[in-house]
């Protein structure tokens, strides 16, 4: 896989090189010190948010607990109050609780004031604010967001690592059917199991404290808290058609399907999806690796001589 860390990078923009530039293109771009341009770049730190919102029961989500082979992750693991979770921020020591799309604005109000959605990203969802959470070496597994919006991250406290990938990679990442998620490890790649990730192409951003990060529609994102911290992102709606609806048909359709066999099938459903993930990743290897026209005449072939050849051409590649 080729990590790219030479990545669009501004100081500001105004909205109509932002739109012409990057949400139309669908490109990303990393806004540095963004936070300063409003009163919560100054203001929210962890300990004035756990002073101010201390007493709030939240969800919180244990990554240590979850089979993420075959959860949508969507229930959370316990509850607790706010500014005892965030001790463990304060403390920046390692821990596998994490939490996330804490609506802070629906439970306190006056925080909009300080950190309204950003001026190039107003849209219908612009009220729409959610905290995120984790502790020093948290990670995230990779995922698209389910219902293909663009996003606007911006990080308040802490370092923290991002891992971009265009859809365009989609099924050399083992996209696993009826999700939007991944089972492979990026940090630690195995080219053998998934021999699709040689031909992935990612951007990785390191957000420091007051930076935002663009990730347009439908983009992967693989998240590394290198330190405790939190961020804050705003929604906007995709801006073709097609992501709109594989966001609708994604939650109104393939999450209770996937729920719903999962829960019949158990891990014979699990097999399936990761058998499909690898017949889709062969087909799009072969996509780059042979002439268009040899794709062509061979589409009339059967599937089994397809991916035997497949499997020789792929050797002999690596």
């Amino acid at each position: 896989m080729k990590i790219n860390k030479e990545i669009d990078c501004v100081d500001s923009i105004n909205i109509k090189d932002f739109t012409e530039n990057y949400f139309k293109p669908q490109k990303p771009l990393l806004i540095k010190g963004l936070a300063a341009h409003y009163p919560a770049g100054k203001k929210w730190t962890v300990n004035y948010l756990k002073e101010l919102c201390g007493d709030v029961t939240v969800d919180i989500f244990d990554n240590n607990n979850k089979d993420t082979s075959s959860s949508a992750f969507t229930k959370p693991d316990l509850k607790m109050k706010f500014g005892e979770y965030v001790d463990t921020i304060i403390k920046d020591e390692p821990s596998s609780l994490r939490m996330f799309l804490f609506n802070m604005f629906k439970c306190k109000p006056e925080l909009r004031k300080d950190f309204p959605c950003p001026y190039m990203f107003k849209g219908i969802l612009g009220r729409m604010g959610y905290m995120f959470f984790g502790s020093k070496n948290t990670k995230v597994r990779i995922h698209q967001d389910i219902d293909m919006s663009n996003v606007m991250l911006t990080q308040f406290h802490g370092r923290k690592r991002v891992i971009l990938i265009s859809p365009e990679y989609s099924d050399l990442l083992y996209r696993l059917p009826f999700n939007t998620y991944s089972l492979v490890d990026l940090d630690h790649p195995d080219y053998n199991k998934y021999p699709g990730l040689a031909y992935v192409e990612a951007n990785e951003y390191i957000l420091e404290p007051g930076d935002a990060l663009y990730m347009p529609s439908g983009y992967w994102h693989y998240i590394t808290y290198l330190d405790g911290g939190f961020a804050v992102s705003y929604r906007k709606l995709a801006d073709s058609f097609k992501m709109k609806l594989i966001g609708a048909l994604s939650l109104a359709v393939y999450m209770p399907i996937d729920k719903l066999l999962n829960f019949i099938l158990g891990k014979k459903w699990l097999a399936y999806k990761e058998h499909f993930a690898e017949m889709r990743a062969n087909k799009a290897i072969i996509k780059k690796i042979l002439p268009i026209n040899y794709i062509k005449v061979n589409e009339k072939k059967s599937s089994k001589t397809f991916f035997t050849r497949h499997s020789q051409l792929n050797t002999n590649h690596r």
